[in-house]
């Protein structure tokens, strides 16, 4: 039987930080969680806290809790190194190692705005549109197609009217799920409807067995509010998903200059204590539940205090909280390839090569954010996902370890003398074969027009293709089973198109 080949990436990966750079970040991160502590404004997560043996005093509005290192060193002995993310198709399932630095890139964001490019002529022209149902099959078809999207998180915010609190969740995830045979992850928006997404992930991955082994969705909750605060909605979702056992990343995304320092050493002393609580809280809760290092540092524009993510110290911060996941033995869920210009182009381009090549290089396990954002992470443009594909593949192809090993000795001496001794005396006949490795002769979008003009005939192109959609019998069954489905949920990807 052959032997599948793992999605992702395998790299060499560099430390930014020595072993005693972590170290100290380690002590330092711990201190704050002892002093000045962390305020919880959820009291179920102060309960477990307090009678695990922190610290913890009343304020007002919530609770002050002191976290002693011996919890810190509990958690992280009982959360697993090693997590399974599953997917329709078996080749697209995800084994995420703390300890192997495989990279894999996937999407992320809810965008309020969906830009949608024209062309007039030699001209191409920007519209913009909310989000819906439809356009968020159309994104989980595209990323489907893209070759180098490991995993899908929803890129838009559907905002359909017949949308509610009880049926929004359901589905979100059934409109992904239809549309891609990858693994499917987000955020939870209402506690109530966890029972229904469970019950449908068990009937998409075939069963509740098989959903433990390998569940098809899983979830993102940003427990942790910067600076050093626990707020109380998220929690109250992450609690539950973690005592089902299912994988859940803690995200945490402070801004250096406003809700964290600029300092490059006072962030990372920061985001390292905030997601170390929210480790600790995740397995206070369940023991041994699959968690996942959740690291969105960013800096601050300092004449407007928005959040920026094309800049060298966001290569730092996330290159750094990389090598700190791996300290701990806890899968990194980390972020590139954002751009915060607003329509593709020159400074898009820059400034997202400069995150998906540079924080690649730390040895994340799971990289989101890489496609089509624009404008920080208020649009999604699917051009911009088809660009990004393409320039990630070269990313992956500059990652590529050399292949000089000693088996490959012979095979190396054999092919110079064979040149040698012909009359052309070039390596034309040795190239490797296009069916059994990529060679880039030319850049991968390159053709008639320019790049904007060709991914938008790729994307209309995609759009053409016939979806995986899940086969008929499991349709019927989520319809018959899961309560709230509307029929826009099933739609085709691009009905809307012209």
């Amino acid at each position: 039987m052959k032997e599948k080949t793992p999605r992702g990436i395998l790299v060499k990966p560099k430390e930014r930080l020595s072993s005693s750079q972590v170290r100290l970040v380690d002590e330092v991160s711990r201190e704050l969680l002892q002093d000045p502590g962390v305020l919880c404004y959820n009291r179920e997560a102060s309960d477990l806290f307090r009678g695990a043996g922190a610290k913890v005093e009343e304020k007002e509005n919530g609770w002050k809790i002191s976290i002693p290192s011996k919890l810190i060193d509990r958690a992280l002995e009982t959360a697993p190194a090693k997590i399974t993310l599953g997917a329709r198709d078996p080749e697209n399932i995800l084994e995420l190692d703390a300890h192997e630095a495989r990279v894999r890139f996937g999407s992320g964001s809810e965008t309020n705005t969906w830009l949608e490019v024209e062309e007039n002529g030699n001209k191409m022209e920007f519209r913009k549109s909310k989000g819906n149902l439809e356009k968020l099959c159309t994104a989980a078809h595209l990323a489907e197609n893209l070759k180098n999207l490991d995993f899908f998180i929803r890129c838009v915010n559907v905002q359909d009217d017949q949308l509610k609190n009880e049926n929004r969740d359901v589905n979100i995830f059934t409109a992904s799920l239809n549309n891609i045979t990858k693994h499917v992850q987000g955020g939870l928006s209402h506690l109530e409807a966890l029972p229904d997404l469970i019950k449908l992930g068990q009937i998409v991955a075939g069963g509740k067995d098989a959903f433990s082994r390998a569940p098809v969705l899983s979830f993102i909750t940003c427990i942790s509010k910067s600076p050093l605060q626990i707020v109380n909605d998220t929690t109250d979702k992450h609690l539950a998903i973690a005592r089902q056992g299912i994988p859940v990343v803690v995200s945490t995304s402070p801004m250096g200059g406003t809700t964290a320092p600029f300092d490059e050493f006072g962030m990372m002393a920061q985001i390292n204590a905030e997601i170390l609580a929210s480790v600790t809280l995740n397995q206070l809760a369940a023991p041994g539940a699959p968690v996942l290092y959740g690291s969105v540092p960013v800096r601050s524009r300092l004449d407007n205090l928005t959040d920026m993510y094309g800049a060298p110290e966001f290569i730092h911060y996330n290159q750094d909280c990389a090598q700190m996941a791996r300290f701990y033995g806890i899968p990194c869920y980390s972020t590139a390839g954002v751009g915060d210009t607003k329509v593709p182009g020159i400074q898009a381009t820059a400034e997202k090569m400069l995150t998906i090549t540079g924080v690649p290089l730390a040895g994340a396990q799971y990289i989101h954010y890489a496609f089509g954002l624009l404008d920080r992470t208020s649009i999604f443009s699917p051009e911009q996902a088809i660009l990004d594909d393409a320039h990630i593949s070269m990313v992956k192809a500059g990652l590529k370890e050399p292949p000089i090993t000693r088996q490959r000795k012979e095979e190396i001496t054999g092919m110079v003398k064979e040149v040698m001794a012909s009359k052309h005396q070039t390596y034309i006949y040795h190239l490797p074969q296009p069916s059994k490795e990529d060679v880039y002769i030319r850049y991968p979008l390159e053709g008639e027009g320019n790049t904007l003009q060709i991914a938008h005939r790729k994307y209309r192109e995609i759009c053409g293709k016939e979806p995986k959609n899940l086969e008929r019998e499991i349709r019927e069954e989520v319809e018959a089973k899961i309560p709230g489905l509307v029929a826009e949920s099933w739609s085709k990807p691009g009905t809307w198109l012209k």
